[in-house]
C-alpha cells in the first residue's frame, strides 16, 4: 500500500475562485447610492469645476433637493441663508426635463441671497 500524496487537482479551486469573482462583481454592481435620479443636459462646451461647491438638485418633476433633503422654495431659501460664506460656488444640477422656470427661480433666489457664483451642471456631449 502506498500512502503518497499524488497530484493535486486544482480544478475545484478554480471553480470556487471563479464563483466568488462572479458573486462580488454582481453584488457590487447593484450597490446603488440613495438620492434623486437626475439626467443632466448635454453640452458641447463645458468647464470642469475643480473646487467644492454647494449643490442644489432639481428633479424632472421640479422637486428641489439640498443636502439629501427634499425642500420647498422657502425652506431652500432658509437653508441657503444659513451659509456663512457667500463667496462659495453653488452648483445647480437640474434634470433635462425640469422646467426652465424652476431653474430661474432657484437662480434668482441665490442672487437675492448674495450668492454670485452660480453654475449649472451638464454632461459633456461625446
Amino acid at each position: 500500500m502506498e500512502y503518497g500524496l499524488g497530484p493535486i487537482d486544482i480544478v475545484p479551486w478554480v471553480d470556487v475562485v471563479f464563483q466568488l469573482l462572479i458573486f462580488f462583481m454582481l453584488t457590487s454592481a447593484f450597490a446603488v447610492q440613495a438620492g434623486i435620479n437626475v439626467k443632466l443636459p448635454r453640452t458641447i462646451t463645458s468647464d470642469i469645476i475643480k473646487e467644492e461647491s454647494i449643490v442644489v438638485i432639481i428633479s424632472g418633476e421640479d422637486v428641489l433637493s439640498f443636502n439629501n433633503q427634499i425642500l420647498t422654495s422657502q425652506e431652500l431659501r432658509r437653508e441657503l441663508a444659513k451659509l456663512t460664506s457667500k463667496n462659495r460656488l453653488l452648483l445647480i444640477k437640474a434634470d433635462r426635463r425640469s422646467s426652465v422656470g424652476r431653474i430661474v427661480e432657484v437662480w434668482n433666489l441665490c442672487r437675492e441671497l448674495g450668492i454670485e457664483r452660480i453654475n449649472i451642471a451638464t454632461n459633456e456631449e461625446q
